[in-house]
């Protein structure tokens, strides 16, 4: 018994010391930390922000990381569970929950986006349909991004179930940028993508204020020199911003038929075995490049990547309204994951 005892402790030394040499390693060019981004905007444009986010973070705190976009929401949590101590992730709020309840992912920080921590889902249609309730989308084909995405398909489904409306043909479009656009080709009746607020010179908008705070004329809508989306002065931020340089017309051509109750915004989570004083440094990394100018030019804070102005700290029970979705909605993990 003795002996069997000694063999064991041996084999946990084993394991807690590669455990705590893997931890040590980890950052270096040999075993870089693994910094996912979901597919939500065109993949390339995260791929190129995403090396200038690289870059800032090794000069800041002399560690190597090596991103990627997989290509679903699914598959970037089920990249992050295979890796489980060098792994981070810019992940939305269902997937963080998906993601929590397979193997512990465990929530860092979450967005703030022009002084907002939440968003909001949007509904979408041609600006020249006669759809305008939530009653209308009966029976009319739907476009979502992804069925991981909570703007664009998880608080939708909830609110459609309970209004007791049943869409039509439904699209699984494979981001928010190409949602939007099914709309504007006519390909839709409706689809749903994330809102965030216009910014408004004077006024800040507010909850309760129309999504399109603006009445529109044709020659209103423009692009400035800068490559920003505007109708007058305003600003628009929601994901038609997006398809902007595809559809220059689309604040013409589709307008926001309604938006949700707020969400909690996307996350920054880890691994539940990534280094706890790692975790640390790289958020405290994060938010002073986000005070720079490069910061607009990365994947998290460029408009055409995922429009973060900043990160703050956020804990595990601000997505329990998430959770209950979920419940409302009797989606589980398989059903999210069916078509991967």
């Amino acid at each position: 018994m003795k002996k069997l005892f000694v063999m064991m402790l041996v084999a946990m030394l084993a394991v807690i010391s590669v455990t705590s040499v893997a931890a040590q390693d980890l950052g270096t060019a040999d075993n870089p930390i693994q910094v996912y981004f979901v597919p939500s905007v065109e993949a390339q444009t995260l791929i190129e922000g995403g090396e200038i986010l690289r870059e800032a973070l090794t000069e800041a705190t002399g560690l190597e990381f090596e991103v990627s976009v997989p290509t679903s929401y699914a598959a970037t949590v089920e990249a992050m569970c295979a890796e489980t101590g060098s792994s981070m992730g810019f992940i939305p709020a269902a997937g963080y929950v998906i993601g929590n309840d397979r193997c512990g992912l465990e929530v860092q920080a979450a967005a703030v986006r022009f002084g907002w921590p939440v968003y909001w889902a949007q509904y979408l249609v041609a600006r020249d349909s006669d759809i305008y309730t939530l009653g209308d989308l009966e029976g009319k084909s739907w476009a979502y991004p992804d069925a991981g995405s909570t703007s664009g398909f998880i608080v939708p489904s909830v609110e459609l179930q309970d209004a007791g409306i049943t869409p039509g043909e439904e699209v699984e479009a494979g981001g928010h940028n190409q949602a939007v656009l099914a709309v504007y080709n006519g390909e839709v009746d409706f689809a749903t993508s994330f809102f965030s607020p216009p910014l408004m010179p004077g006024a800040a908008w507010n909850f309760g204020d129309l999504p399109e705070p603006f009445d529109l004329t044709i020659d209103e809508a423009f692009i400035n020199d800068e490559g920003r989306l505007f109708v007058g002065d305003i600003r628009i931020m929601d994901s038609r911003s997006g398809v902007r340089e595809t559809a220059p017309d689309i604040i013409d051509a589709v307008r926001v038929l309604r938006i949700s109750d707020p969400i909690p915004n996307d996350t920054m989570s880890f691994g539940p075995d990534f280094p706890a004083e790692l975790r640390v440094e790289i958020m405290d990394a994060l938010i002073a490049f986000s005070d720079s100018e490069a910061w607009e030019t990365s994947a998290l804070g460029s408009e055409d990547g995922y429009s973060w102005s900043t990160l703050t700290p956020v804990g595990d029970d601000l997505f329990d309204s998430v959770r209950l979705q979920f419940e409302i909605l009797g989606l589980t993990e398989e059903d999210i994951f069916a078509d991967e």
